[in-house]
């Protein structure tokens, strides 16, 4: 039996979309994780279809789509484990929050304008403190 390479590649295609349309369009960091997934798995049948459709005696694609689930295994525990600091810390998995720990509040471009004050402020602070 002779496998059309056709079918594998269509449902590859379709997988690999369903999973870019996911890490676009979501903003929950767990979902663009589980697309990210999505697309290393579109990958994955791609590279063992055409495997099997060349007939390779080493079976490189097989082992290519091995290091593949090993690397995608290490890349969702580390994304977890991000994700749950940045909720710990933020209360909040929003992708579009993570913005703010890079930017500061007021400034889009990230950088540090705050002016030092005048030493007479500095003195009356430190008098109001004492």
């Amino acid at each position: 039996m002779h496998l059309h390479l056709a079918y594998p590649a269509v449902l590859a295609v379709l997988l690999f979309c369903v999973g870019l349309y996911g890490v676009l369009a979501r903003r929950n960091a767990i979902l663009v994780l589980m697309s990210v997934e999505l697309m290393l798995n579109a990958v994955n049948l791609n590279l063992v279809a055409f495997d099997v459709w060349l007939r390779d005696a080493l079976h490189a694609g097989q082992a290519l789509t091995l290091f593949t689930i090993a690397i995608a295994a290490a890349e969702i525990g580390i994304g977890l484990a991000i994700v749950l600091a940045v909720y710990r810390n933020r209360g909040s998995s929003a992708v579009d929050e993570l913005r703010d720990t890079a930017e500061g509040p007021d400034d889009p471009d990230g950088a540090d304008h705050a002016e030092e004050p005048d030493p007479a402020q500095k003195s009356q602070k430190a008098e109001a403190t004492a």
